[in-house]
């Protein structure tokens, strides 16, 4: 099993190394992949060195698969040429997850959608990602019409830039700035840019992506999406209206039950999701879990997951462990 991990030395490109030596996924060869300048670098991976090599010195070492988180536009150009070369690609950039010819997948919810013919697979939004794994079990009960959902965002999202700025402002040292305003004590009402609707791209892609993920039109999104000076995890507030009417034993019970999501949910005890217990953690947190009171059928939430390993990183690996078990790579 040969696994080649396009973008090895970023943020995520790291995390995907991490997250396949944990999760012993069966490599028999790493080949990671960075920019010209990086060639010859090392990364450690199970305690190994391996050498950063070129696009197309990958693809003439014949991965099964390939992870990809090296932005948009090396997805672009080079996934297809991957994928022509046999190799399935997963993608964790924003350049497939729209393409009507490519599957966005969540494996808990649509992996099973996955066939030999998909070679390049997009991995969803990290803020979509948290957000429809609660909401899917949710939406097979009760029908969900429509959903508020506003951000609280970690800058591990915005990339080591975003950190290095945060970090430099909390020491009082100036330095390169990845935002167009200072974070530390202070929030961003912007991530990414502002469209014609008066939405960011960040905020259109939840809308987008969840109904594409949920295989669902009908459901309507609003978003509003918020960078906070926070390292650990995406936060979500999340309202959900239902066509049905529901019990609140009945949700938490349904969502205990949901692979992959954590309900943390005692408000007595102060007990609640955060994003320093989500760090480095797969799961997704959920709990404030309450009715709304202002209308019928419709529920708060309050959801947290480590953006860099269930938002990205854990989501890519799990498709490819899921391709793996069927025999598809």
């Amino acid at each position: 099993m040969k696994v080649a991990v396009v973008g090895a030395t970023g943020l995520v490109g790291s995390k995907m190394l991490q997250v396949l030596a944990e999760r012993n996924f069966p490599v028999t060869e790493l080949i990671p992949v960075a920019s010209e300048k990086s060639v010859g670098k090392e990364v450690t991976f199970k305690g190994k060195q391996y050498k950063v090599v070129t696009a197309d010195t990958a693809i003439s070492m014949k991965p099964n698969v390939a992870l990809f988180s090296a932005g948009g536009s090396t997805s672009l150009e080079w996934a297809p040429k991957f994928a022509a070369a046999g190799i399935t690609v997963i993608d964790n950039s924003s350049a497939w997850r729209m393409d009507p010819s490519k599957k966005l997948v969540v494996p808990e919810i649509n992996g099973k959608t996955l066939t030999t013919e998909d070679k390049i697979i997009a991995n969803p939004n990290c803020s979509t990602i948290q957000m429809v794994l609660v909401l899917s079990p949710l939406h097979e009960l009760y029908k969900i019409n429509r959903v508020v959902v506003s951000t609280y965002q970690s800058v591990t999202g915005t990339g080591v830039k975003a950190v290095n700025q945060l970090m430099n402002e909390r020491k009082g040292i100036s330095g390169e700035m990845a935002y167009a305003y200072p974070i530390d004590l202070n929030v961003i009402p912007q991530i990414d840019v502002f469209l014609d609707n008066g939405y960011t791209k960040e905020e259109m892609k939840m809308v987008n992506e969840t109904k594409k993920i949920m295989g669902d039109d009908r459901i309507r999104v609003t978003a509003t999406t918020v960078r906070i000076p926070v390292i650990g995890g995406h936060s979500e507030s999340v309202n959900i209206e239902f066509e049905k009417d529901f019990e609140l034993n009945e949700v938490r019970k349904t969502l205990a039950a949901t692979p992959g999501v954590i309900v943390v949910d005692e408000p007595s005890k102060q007990q609640y999701p955060m994003p320093k217990d989500a760090h480095d953690k797969d799961e997704v947190f959920v709990g404030r879990i309450r009715r709304d009171e202002t209308q019928a059928n419709t529920l708060n939430m309050w959801i947290v997951a480590d953006n860099l390993r269930k938002g990205a990183a854990t989501n890519a690996v799990q498709i490819a462990e899921y391709l793996h078990a069927q025999k598809m790579i």
